[in-house]
């Protein structure tokens, strides 16, 4: 029989009922991969959380110690490098959690004790002012084994995303940028691009003064010879 730890014992608040306000802090979202086996999912969870304006990432007990800077990892963050340098390796999930008042996990499934399970969307909605949340953290589990029921007791809410229920698992960093979207969404999210400018063309005299700059250019490093 698998024991449910209270909330109070572990440093955390109460869970919030679904209109209890939570407390204001200016600390900032953290996501935190516990025990990630591959090295992908974590440059890929950096490039997620850079694009929807978060960057406190810690990693739990990773595969490889050095993942931070393996270059596989590097590739997968697709230039979200700043994450991966600020990004932290701790050895128990309790040096995550310092600093945290509202712990969320994620899980495909429903656990039959611990905290309720709702979809992203659902939960945050509860939440009167996501823009104020202090401390607010997020729990993704291993890609082998998922998410531990003792680290899923420890949370206020355990996150479903809805899915195909005949596929319904997520890579790890796919989950990350769902959830990094709908956290950012209830904040109020980000305005939609402007449109670029559309591009102008040239006309007949720009075309034949770029084509004689480029001839003398090419005639003066020996390139082309005019004889």
């Amino acid at each position: 029989v698998l024991s449910s730890r209270p909330a109070a014992a572990l440093r955390l608040p109460p869970r919030p009922g679904l209109h209890q306000p939570l407390p204001r802090s200016s600390l900032k979202t953290r996501f935190i991969l516990i025990e990630t086996s591959h090295a992908g999912n974590v440059g890929a969870a950096a490039r997620a959380l850079k694009v929807m304006g978060f960057d406190d990432l810690v990693l739990v007990k990773p595969r490889w110690p050095d993942v931070l800077t393996l270059e596989e990892t590097v590739q997968r963050a697709s230039g979200a490098t700043d994450v991966l340098a600020k990004a932290r390796i701790v050895a128990s999930l309790d040096e995550a959690l310092d600093g945290v008042s509202h712990l969320c996990a994620t899980a495909m499934t429903p656990r039959d004790f611990g905290p309720p399970t709702r979809s992203p969307r659902e939960h945050f909605a509860t939440i009167p002012t996501p823009q104020g949340v202090g401390g607010m953290a997020f729990l993704f589990g291993s890609e082998r084994f998922g998410m531990k029921n003792d680290d899923v007791y420890r949370c206020h809410a355990a996150l479903s995303i809805p899915t195909d229920p005949r596929f319904g698992s997520l890579n790890l960093a796919s989950a990350v940028q769902v959830v990094a979207y709908e956290w950012r969404l209830a904040q109020g999210g980000f305005a939609v691009q402007d449109a670029t400018t559309p591009p102008t063309h040239a006309d007949a005299s720009q075309v034949a003064g770029m084509l004689k700059h480029l001839e003398e250019s090419l005639v003066d490093i020996g390139f082309l010879d005019p004889a």
